[in-house]
């Protein structure tokens, strides 16, 4: 985080996740339950040092005036997360041409202790995904725990060094503010494609 940002995120934790703090070890998240964040703040307003999988420095705030996709997951899961991935796919697949060009996507890693922007980005390689609109982001351990609270985001290592996720998608309109949020792998998206589809920026034909 940037010096004199501590006061300020702190204070939008508490808000976005009713006073929940990571309980356990380091390595385990668990926000309270149905901590999911009110619909009427950015989240933009966590002052996030990022470094996406291209080795550039970024903020939570990179896309920033588009609509976007946010999620977590890491590079090494061989279950859950492709699945994730391939819902945000299938997601873009179901939007008109327009909206989908508008649209990013960011994902943020829950293992930043082996997901170097190396490792991050041989996963958006291997899924072929449109690195102009998509981002994978590493960060420090502290500031993974504090975005998957923001977004609702349960996380546990385990000791085999897998880790045990929720997978939820989350759409931010263009200034950080939560939209709507799909919890589970496969689950219906109707009302992220109405939203999208309903976009200032991206009239449908």
């Amino acid at each position: 985080m940037r010096p004199g940002s501590v006061a300020t995120s702190a204070a939008l934790f508490l808000v976005l996740c009713g006073g929940a703090a990571a309980a356990g070890a380091q390595h385990v998240h668990q926000p309270a339950p149905d901590a999911a964040p009110p619909r009427s703040q950015s989240i933009y307003e966590v002052s996030a040092a990022l470094v996406d999988h291209r080795g550039h420095p970024v903020g939570l705030d990179l896309f920033r005036g588009h609509p976007v996709l946010i999620s977590m997951l890491y590079a090494s899961c061989r279950d859950a997360c492709p699945l994730l991935l391939a819902d945000i796919k299938r997601i873009e697949m179901d939007l008109p041409a327009r909206v989908r060009a508008d649209l990013r996507v960011l994902l943020v890693t829950l293992d930043p202790e082996r997901d170097t922007p190396e490792a991050l980005q041989a996963l958006a390689r291997a899924h072929r995904v449109d690195e102009s609109r998509w981002r994978f982001v590493t960060a420090p351990d502290d500031t993974v725990r504090e975005i998957a609270a923001v977004l609702g985001i349960k996380y546990r290592r385990l000791a085999d060094g897998t880790i045990n996720h929720s997978s939820v998608i989350t759409l931010l309109d263009p200034s950080g503010v939560i939209q709507s949020r799909v919890e589970g792998i496969g689950q219906p998206h109707a009302d992220l494609l109405r939203l999208l589809r309903a976009s200032r920026a991206a009239p449908e034909r």
